[in-house]
């Protein structure tokens, strides 16, 4: 996946807001969150997919272990990551602690949509990537 990310906040209801779903090529960086390569867990989200079919994270639930994820940071530097777990985890009951908690190191969380899916109330889960860094810069 190669796509621009934009930063992103909070929506009224406390979730980490979406990039705009008419652009199904956009990933978001929660800036309420280190970014990529600093110490602390870095947050990027995206769509799986929109009305026009899949976007950019549509893939992610078959991200398997020992992948890498390359971030470009705004400073020009690349942070690397190696995927160490992939989880799907039910809306209702999300465990936001075990997701965004500070490991001590510099790690990456990202997260798209997934689990079963039904036209009045969307996604049922978030499929949630674990990653940590093995190259690149820590601040």
């Amino acid at each position: 996946v190669s796509a621009p990310v934009l930063p992103l906040g909070l929506d009224r209801d406390g979730w980490i807001e979406a990039p705009p779903a008419e652009d199904p090529d956009l990933a978001g960086w929660y800036e309420g969150a280190p970014s990529p390569g600093e110490r602390g867990t870095a947050v990027l989200v995206g769509h799986v997919d929109n009305r026009s079919g899949p976007a950019v994270f549509y893939g992610l639930g078959a991200l398997e272990k020992g992948r890498t994820i390359r971030v470009n940071r705004e400073d020009g530097r690349t942070a690397v990551f190696e995927v160490y777990g992939v989880q799907v985890f039910d809306k209702r009951n999300f465990p936001a602690r075990k997701v965004y908690a500070d490991t001590g190191r510099p790690e990456l969380r990202v997260l798209t949509c997934g689990g079963s899916y039904s036209p009045d109330t969307g996604y049922a889960g978030n499929v949630v990537v674990f990653a940590r860094m093995t190259a690149g810069p820590a601040t």
